[in-house]
């Protein structure tokens, strides 16, 4: 089933126009941290547009470059939206961040960015809620990490990661801004600067990690591979299963392999038979096994 990518749209929509917002607050302000926060905004926007054309590219049918599909470009686009977090995202951010510590300077016309600052939360907070609400439907009730780890769909997690780093680093901002702004420290917002850009590097980690996984190529559940295991040996041909190798190919398609050990007592024909009922009734109970290869053994 193809997903609408609700989530994506209203986080490109409100990314870009917070980006554009950000920046000219920041440069009538002379305030580092809004600048860092536009390049965060301008990154999550770029990023919107990568995911869609990852989801878009991993929608290919098979081909004979590809037989198995195109599906491994999401992850593959997911992993490239994880370092631009990482680089221009936070990278930048830290850099501006020491840059206007060192040398600080006072934020011109603060309740300028107060304003958009309040104006951003409101944006980013109902792109985040729209995010939490798609992933709420796709947790069946799994906590919240576990749901991460165990979700074959990056474009579902990085777009929560983002909007959630989004929200957080508005509030890093307005509260460093009004600190400094107060109490006149000025350093205090190439500090907040700082903040912000090593949240970004922590989410991208996060991110990287889980892109990296599905990239390299992860097998279902345990639970998954037992009820394959105890389905494939209720045929009456089946000796029992040697083994059972399995990879996504992307949310929606897994390859899976499996070594049979079959009567010893049974001709070929009866042997290719028995192959396409197992391979039927495997389809028929896992609708997201698309590819199914079976090799009878001997031992």
């Amino acid at each position: 089933m193809i997903k609408d990518n609700k989530s994506i749209y209203s986080a490109l929509a409100a990314n870009l126009l917070i980006a554009i917002t950000k920046f000219i607050a920041g440069g009538f302000t002379n305030s580092s941290s809004m600048i860092s926060e536009g390049i965060h905004s301008l990154v999550d926007t770029i990023n919107q547009v990568l995911l869609l054309y990852g989801l878009k590219k991993s929608r290919k049918a098979p081909d004979q470059s590809r037989p198995f599909g195109y599906g491994k470009e999401l992850y593959f686009w997911s992993f490239i939206v994880a370092i631009l977090i990482f680089g221009l995202g936070g990278g930048i951010s830290i850099y501006q961040g020491i840059q206007h510590i060192i040398k600080p300077e006072p934020v011109n016309n603060p309740l300028i960015n107060y304003g958009v600052l309040i104006l951003c939360l409101l944006f980013e907070g109902w792109s985040l809620r729209i995010a939490i609400r798609e992933f709420n439907q796709q947790r069946n009730g799994l906590s919240w990490w576990k749901a991460i780890v165990k979700s074959k769909d990056p474009s579902s997690f990085l777009v929560l990661f983002e909007d959630g780093a989004a929200v957080l680093g508005l509030l890093i901002v307005f509260i460093f801004m009004l600190v400094g702004h107060n109490f006149d420290m000025d350093y205090m917002d190439g500090l907040a600067s700082v903040l912000v850009g090593l949240l970004l590097v922590f989410v991208s980690a996060i991110l990287a990690r889980e892109s990296r996984s599905l990239l390299m190529g992860e097998g279902i559940a345990p639970e998954t591979r037992e009820k394959i295991k105890l389905l494939v040996e209720k045929d009456p041909s089946v000796i029992r299963i040697s083994n059972i190798i399995s990879t996504y190919q992307s949310p929606e398609e897994v390859l899976l392999v499996i070594i049979v050990i079959f009567q010893p007592d049974i001709d070929t024909e009866d042997i290719t038979d028995a192959i396409s009922r197992v391979r039927e009734n495997i389809r028929k109970e896992f609708k997201f096994i698309k590819f199914i290869i079976i090799q009878p053994s001997e031992d």
